[in-house]
């Protein structure tokens, strides 16, 4: 296992493309299950979840290859249903095959997923979303069985709101299964993100009829069949939030190229607060200007549009170097805060209260061994090693590896000083 040693205090200067999104580019891959030929998506990032998610439909009867920045498949056998636990266990979106199976198989056996441990996410928008459909679903050994009837899926009015909100993976499960299902699907409290837009227009290109992508409330028409196409995953978001705040927490100018800035509006509302100048050029690329320090602001995760639940934890590093109190509170993941610990290592005052931390500001930071916990807090203690003094120890980085497409080579390429080293046998600090 792999940890990743940085030597703070390096100014960043320079410019760096950003990824396709791994959040969009998963529900893309599911979906071709639902289609007729092949399939060919672009801008594809070579991460550990992508490939997980390639196995995956390796395992259910598709081929899968990959050619530089794109992904082909193609169905060859269209008889297996069942997403083992052995594949699902490592990763959460695994979970999108279950309705591209129910809608084109009638079954489906998927093991319940894993991933980021970032709090209770729990599955049941998206099974009371299929069995708004008509399938029929129990849970037995740790798996969903689902079973259609000889007529498919039929398609109903419901409603995806839970309690934190809208469910992003749900609906997307939920708008596959019904772009085939017979009549018409309303789904109400839709979630509104880029990533459910882009898979929104990639099932439309296929053949489907959907209307209000991008809004709360999604009408879907079935049709008998999709027809396989060509299609453009979108920039990652949350990576080219995550370089911006590395070059204004590390000083210097940064470039970011390849971005959609109307997908970082409440992320660019939040660093203007702080007083970090963001411009952009207009042709997808946004340049941060660091500074020593920054306001202290309050900030709230919400769903699309409102500030983004996978860009708070590297928002936090940031605020322990304020010149005054923050408040930060977490409404779509109460329990995301494991990064509040390590932080602390590194002489962070932060307290934290049920779903809010309140950050007193600190003059600095100083390096120290922390321990990764999920993806996006690995990015927040990566941020805090690159202005911390001394050297930091990021250890557990494969939550890194399976979100960031060489974060650690982008970060170099600007001027971070950075090197990977096998992490020391008989860890102290556990799972």
């Amino acid at each position: 296992m792999d940890m990743m040693v940085i030597e703070g205090g390096r100014t960043l200067q320079g410019s760096v493309r950003v990824s396709g999104s791994k959040n969009a580019a998963l529900p893309l891959m599911a979906a071709a299950l639902l289609a007729e030929g092949r399939t060919t998506l672009h801008n594809v990032p070579d991460l550990m979840d992508i490939r997980t998610m390639a196995s995956l439909l390796r395992s259910l009867g598709a081929e899968v290859v990959r050619n530089d920045g794109d992904l082909e498949i193609e169905v060859r056998d269209e008889t297996p249903i069942e997403a083992s636990y052995d594949i699902m266990r490592t990763m959460r979106a695994g979970i999108c095959v279950l309705g591209p199976l129910l809608a084109r198989r009638h079954g489906a056996r998927v093991s319940y997923p894993g991933g980021c441990a970032i709090g209770s996410r729990p599955i049941d928008l998206h099974i009371k979303g299929m069995v708004s459909l008509g399938a029929k679903v129990k849970t037995e050994h740790g798996y969903l069985e689902c079973r259609v009837g000889r007529g498919g899926l039929t398609g109903r009015e419901m409603y995806l709101g839970g309690a934190y909100g809208s469910t992003v993976l749900g609906t997307a499960n939920v708008l596959m299964a019904a772009v085939l299902a017979r009549g018409t699907t309303v789904i109400e409290c839709a979630a509104c993100e880029p990533e459910v837009v882009n898979l929104a227009e990639f099932l439309t290109a296929m053949g489907a009829q959907i209307e209000g992508a991008g809004t709360a409330r999604l009408i879907v028409t079935g049709v008998k069949k999709l027809k396989a196409t060509q299609w453009h995953t979108i920039p990652d978001r949350i990576e080219a939030a995550t370089m911006l705040m590395a070059g204004a927490v590390a000083g210097g100018k940064v470039t970011v190229e390849g971005v959609r800035r109307d997908h970082l509006v409440a992320v660019l509302h939040k660093m203007n607060e702080m007083g970090i100048k963001v411009s952009h050029d207009g042709n997808g690329a946004l340049t941060v200007t660091g500074r020593k320090r920054f306001r202290p602001v309050d900030v709230t995760t919400m769903p699309y549009p409102g500030y983004p639940t996978d860009v708070q934890a590297q928002l936090m590093t940031l605020l322990c170097l304020t010149d005054g109190i923050s408040v930060v509170t977490e409404k779509v993941y109460p329990d995301r805060f494991m990064h509040v610990a390590e932080l602390g290592r590194m002489g962070a005052e932060i307290r934290k209260e049920n779903n809010t931390t309140i950050v007193h500001g600190v003059r600095g930071l100083s390096g120290a061994p922390v321990m990764a916990s999920d993806l996006r807090a690995s990015a927040a203690l990566v941020l805090a090693g690159l202005v911390a003094r001394g050297e930091t120890e990021v250890r557990r980085i494969y939550h890194l590896d399976r979100g960031y497409e060489n974060l650690d080579a982008k970060l170099i390429k600007l001027g971070a000083k950075i090197t990977r080293k096998e992490q020391p046998a008989g860890e102290v600090l556990k799972d």
